[in-house]
């Protein structure tokens, strides 16, 4: 890969950071042990285990407890969703609120519960990309089983009002979980303030491994079992434990929460340069609210464009964004998230995200704007 490659799809994974890769070595070479052993390499790594819990409870308010390590976002997702529909479905509570933009591993969980008997409520996420506590409040009822509501999106950014909606199901006495994935790198999260019950987090998100990630559930919050065998995870998910990529991620998590406000002051900047160049630029949209979001994303439709052609046209400049689409069968499809905002299919086909890191610079992003507009000049004239 060419030396001077920009990479601004950081939602979508990011480089291990220098500490958190020096974290991982000594457990693939020299402390292999397996946690369940009694020996001392065993014992060892059980400590290596039981402290990386604790790192990551801190990182989130909540007791290593209430912390169980999964293989990324969207099995901790999963395991929350299933686990609260199965319980309360005993206590005759068979209904989920959700929104329509959220992951698919949310919607998608969700939709295979409705298969099963469960019903869901879509809540309004608006123009600007922000649900409102208040139409959580009127929807929730008697057979609410559970509220699932992402803290950031992952293709605009926006910031959801999850303390808000945290009181109002514990008023309520529903069950409420969060995917924090896109949260977790850039803010700090207090579980308790935010009442909230299950929160999901992916580690390849915040500088740390792929394949890893956790679940946070609040003690008392029912939680089925996810793998059956051994006692791992409290004796819910079996299987001996990613040791290695528990310890990055505990890492991870860690070199946030002492790093997150100034990562953001450093890319606002950044962000601030792209945003003003490209509200000039002609057929140009901002997606979702300008103040109510993280830093590091933007998300932007050029009428009459689609991203797929932006973003190999990008790509070999040797820049790296995401589009707004998906491709399925050789069919592009709109985004399902913009076009939850009630935009049109073909400004949704048109959506680009940006996503900057930690190691993005301004020169790196002055070249992304004179590479983007020259890109879209371009199109114009080949569509025109």
């Amino acid at each position: 890969m060419s030396k001077t490659y920009i990479y601004l799809d950081n939602a979508a994974t990011t480089r291990i950071s220098d500490r958190v890769f020096n974290a991982m070595q000594p457990y693939l070479r020299e402390s292999y042990g397996n946690p369940g052993g009694i020996y001392s390499l065993g014992r060892e790594a059980a400590r290596a285990l039981r402290d990386s819990r604790l790192m990551c409870a801190k990182a989130l308010s909540c007791e290593q407890g209430e912390i169980y390590f999964t293989s990324g976002g969207s099995e901790s997702d999963n395991w929350a969703i299933l686990s609260a529909a199965e319980s309360m479905r005993e206590q005759g509570k068979n209904r989920i609120v959700t929104t329509p933009f959220e992951h698919k591993a949310v919607l998608n969980t969700v939709k295979a519960l409705e298969k099963r008997g469960f019903e869901t409520v879509y809540l309004p996420v608006y123009e600007n990309g922000v649900v409102r506590a208040e139409d959580a409040e009127r929807v929730i009822d008697g057979k609410t089983a559970l509220v699932t509501i992402m803290y950031v999106n992952n293709e605009i950014g926006t910031i959801q009002p999850v303390r808000e909606i945290g009181e109002i199901c514990g008023k309520k006495g529903v069950l409420f979980h969060t995917d924090a994935v896109q949260a977790a790198p850039h803010m700090v999260i207090d579980t308790e303030k935010d009442g909230i019950d299950y929160l999901s987090v992916s580690g390849h998100k915040l500088h740390g491994p792929k394949g890893v990630g956790l679940l946070y559930c609040r003690k008392g919050a029912p939680l089925v079992p996810f793998v059956n065998g051994g006692t791992q995870e409290h004796g819910l998910r079996a299987g001996t434990e990613n040791l290695a990529s528990i310890v990055g991620l505990a890492e991870a998590m860690a070199e946030t929460k002492e790093n997150a406000e100034i990562e953001n002051k450093t890319v606002l900047p950044l962000t601030k340069k792209i945003t003003e160049a490209l509200d000039k630029t002609k057929g140009a949209r901002f997606n979702g609210d300008r103040t109510k979001r993280i830093p590091s994303i933007l998300n932007y439709s050029f009428e009459g464009i689609e991203s797929e052609s932006l973003v190999l046209q990008l790509d070999l400049k040797g820049i790296a964004c995401a589009g707004g689409s998906a491709c399925t069968s050789g069919d592009v499809l709109p985004s399902h998230v913009l076009m939850s905002l009630g935009m049109s299919e073909e400004l949704a086909r048109g959506g680009l995200r940006i996503s900057l890191g930690r190691y993005n610079t301004e020169a790196e992003i002055n070249i992304f704007i004179r590479e983007l507009t020259g890109i879209l000049e371009k199109l114009r004239r080949l569509r025109d």
